[in-house]
């Protein structure tokens, strides 16, 4: 089977509550940027609050739907969670991924729509793939672990996933100490959410056909 790519289609919830506008579309396109430019991807911005973001290889999709959630929740207003459903789809990429087009990129968006009319913030299609029950109770967990996180626990989420760095210099990076770091990511069950993601990195990866 060729290589799949990855196409993130998302929106912020609740957007039409958000009172400081400008800094949420500044955290938009800044999350997009950096997760483009890390995995040589394509992200945009559109209608305001909708997003979508292109990987070329589809084995990281569901990381960078936390990073981009967890850099959301950790912004929040003091009066309003910011958060977004995303909408993840992994398959064949028939013109690439900066045209923007192809059976991946309507999955992507069908997805989304699928979405609103539910409570669950994130999914998974594959296509060309069976179905497989037990993966989509895997994101389902996943979406309830980050649905219960504090802004606190996406900050220390986001910067380790961005930056795979140990306890005592994500103690540096924040400002505080050690401990308080633990406690953080205890609090966002890291050491479940990293071990979900690694498990899905693998059958997505499995699925392209790659190592």
């Amino acid at each position: 089977m060729p290589p799949r790519i990855a196409v993130l289609t998302g929106d912020v919830v609740d957007s039409r509550k958000v009172e400081d506008r400008p800094r949420l579309y500044r955290l938009l396109d800044d999350s997009l940027a950096e997760l483009a430019a890390r995995h040589g991807g394509h992200g945009e911005r559109f209608r305001g609050d909708g997003f979508q973001l292109a990987l070329p290889q589809a084995a990281p999709a569901m990381e960078a739907a936390v990073v981009l959630r967890a850099a959301l929740i950790e912004h929040s207003e003091s009066n309003q969670r910011w958060d977004a459903r995303i909408a993840v789809a992994v398959g064949p990429a028939e013109r690439g991924i900066a045209a923007a087009d192809g059976s991946t990129f309507v999955a992507s968006g069908r997805a989304l729509d699928a979405l609103a009319d539910t409570s669950a913030h994130l999914s998974l299609t594959r296509l060309e793939a069976p179905e497989d029950a037990g993966l989509t109770l895997l994101v389902r967990f996943l979406d309830d672990l980050l649905d219960g996180w504090s802004p606190y626990s996406a900050e220390v989420v986001g910067l380790n996933l961005r930056h795979d760095a140990s306890q005592q210099a994500l103690a540096e990076r924040l400002g505080i100490r050690q401990p308080s770091v633990h406690k953080r990511l205890r609090a966002a069950r890291w050491a479940l959410l990293s071990d979900t993601l690694d498990y899905l990195r693998e059958r997505i990866a499995d699925a392209e056909g790659t190592p």
